[in-house]
């Protein structure tokens, strides 16, 4: 079974950027499409972008223009570059296919925009 690592996230000041990192315990990003999660505290995990076996990318309404969404199929990592980070973008983030059947969940990476 596959198993994917968050890993990048932490505090960051109101403006900042982050680096998100997604690594996959074997080669799946070439041929899954594959998305970007977040949880905020007490609420369903929302689908903020998303990248094709293709390679297209799409992004929620909510971090579009902000967010880039980016893998290295060579390395089995997908990235998620944050900019102008907002406080509402503070939430836990998760990597997984856009839709089921999903791979097991990894724990996650925080990420929190506060000053």
């Amino acid at each position: 079974q596959v198993q994917l690592v968050e890993s990048g996230g932490g505090l960051v000041q109101p403006g900042g950027s982050l680096r998100l990192s997604c690594a996959a315990s074997r080669s799946i990003f070439s041929i899954n499409n594959m998305g970007w999660y977040r949880q905020h505290p007490g609420k369903q995990r929302e689908l903020v972008a998303t990248i094709t076996a293709g390679g297209s990318t799409d992004y929620a309404d909510s971090v579009k223009g902000r967010f880039t969404i980016s893998r290295d199929n060579a390395k089995n990592t997908m990235y998620l570059q944050m900019n102008s980070l907002k406080s509402e973008d503070t939430a836990v983030y998760y990597c997984n296919r856009p839709v089921p059947p999903y791979f097991f969940w990894g724990q996650g990476t925080q990420v929190t925009v506060s000053s």
